[in-house]
């Protein structure tokens, strides 16, 4: 069987996720489409894995991208966690797996609808929705609040978990926004904030066209093996969500090349990708909490040391910011009270890679100029080098 060992997967995850200097993006729409998607769980994340990949770092080309021209769109879909891509990805991924998160989302409401015990039914629910877009409509954009304002249902409240130790009354505002983004009928707009803030606006949007899902599973697949391979089935299936017949008979349409990993595990590449990397010149990163070159595999032992994983993961298996050296995690970041950007290895990596991340560090404290960072997962190194 084939090899690739695990020093060729790290020249390729810096190659392909493009994160050496000479590889570096012009586009942000590239630089989604070189991993997939990006996580925006957090709303910083999706600019600072940006333009950590840029040649050119902008934060006004990604805004542009995500509310001007659209060119990136944001879906609730992979294990689901809220993603970002390109508008060439976002159908396969809507119909793969974002549609079945938006049948749970509205599943789980209706569910609190009847438990509440106040006779509020999908009848009542079709209505505020219809309701909500109605206000919607003439404001172009609005805000949660400004909707529920303008919508006296959106202000009703509800008794959730009734009866238990978690019973809690919650307003069903939030809950019914959520429903209608994941349906594709609304979209994130401009937050009323700065870039690194979570509190958007809203604003109409169209449902992706219906598919097959079989065959956007595949194209997922594909798209997935190509940035992240070789990875196992595991490794798709933990990323995609999937079952275990979804992920192989997606796999089985790719008809993927076998290879052997230094782990000992079976791999797969696509078709035809089985050639050896050239060397890259060495290089550094510090990538942000969720970046996709941090998340992209269930098993990481090939670019994560394991005695790392404590410091720089929270409870919940979030991984926290990075610093990268060559293909693999050698420690991690933080933004300190007055803004300075300030790091600890976790690896001794030698001064060629110290003044190449100090390198990095200054070129992303250049285009962040005032703006101030914090994590929505806090991790244990992370809290250490703020505190």
């Amino acid at each position: 069987m084939y090899r690739i060992d695990d020093e060729q997967r790290r020249i390729r995850l810096g190659r392909r996720h493009l994160l050496v200097p000479a590889d570096r993006a012009s586009s942000v729409v590239a630089v989604a489409d070189a991993v997939v998607a990006l996580h925006a769980t957090d709303a910083a994340t999706v600019f600072l894995s940006a333009c950590a990949r840029l040649a050119a770092p902008d934060v006004g080309a990604v805004e542009r991208a995500l509310y001007e021209d659209v060119s990136l769109v944001r879906l609730l879909s992979m294990r689901n966690t809220l993603f970002t891509m390109s508008r060439a990805v976002a159908p396969a991924v809507d119909t793969s797996n974002a549609r079945r998160v938006a049948a749970k989302e509205r599943q789980r409401l209706l569910k609190h609808l009847r438990e509440d015990g106040n006779g509020l039914d999908e009848r009542w629910l079709a209505d505020v929705e219809q309701q909500t877009l109605a206000a919607l409509a003439p404001r172009g954009r609005a805000t949660g609040s400004e909707l529920s304002a303008a919508v006296l249902a959106l202000r009703t409240k509800i008794t959730v978990f009734p009866g238990t130790k978690q019973e809690t009354v919650q307003g069903v505002a939030s809950r019914v926004i959520r429903v209608l983004a994941a349906d594709g009928r609304i979209r994130r707009d401009l937050p009323r904030g700065s870039w690194t803030s979570s509190q958007f606006r809203w604003t109409a949007a169209e449902p992706w066209p219906a598919s097959d899902p079989a065959q956007a599973r595949v194209e997922v697949a594909r798209r997935w093996l190509r940035s992240y391979g070789p990875a196992t089935e595991g490794d798709l299936k933990w990323w995609t969500g999937w079952g275990v017949r979804e992920t192989r008979d997606a796999l089985a349409a790719i008809a993927p090349e076998e290879v052997l990993l230094d782990s000992g595990a079976v791999g797969w590449v696509v078709p035809g990708d089985l050639a050896v990397e050239p060397p890259l010149e060495s290089w550094a990163a510090l990538l942000p909490a969720l970046d996709p070159s941090a998340m992209g595999w269930a098993d990481r032992a090939f670019h994560l040391p394991s005695n790392q994983r404590a410091a720089l993961f929270d409870r919940a298996g979030n991984i926290g910011p990075t610093v990268w050296w060559n293909g693999g995690i050698v420690g991690g970041w933080a933004q300190s009270a007055n803004g300075e950007l300030v790091w600890r290895l976790l690896s001794d990596v030698g001064k060629e890679a110290s003044d190449l991340i100090g390198s990095e560090a200054s070129r992303m404290s250049a285009w962040m100029g005032d703006t101030r960072i914090t994590p929505r997962f806090r991790t244990p190194l992370e809290r250490e080098l703020t505190a």
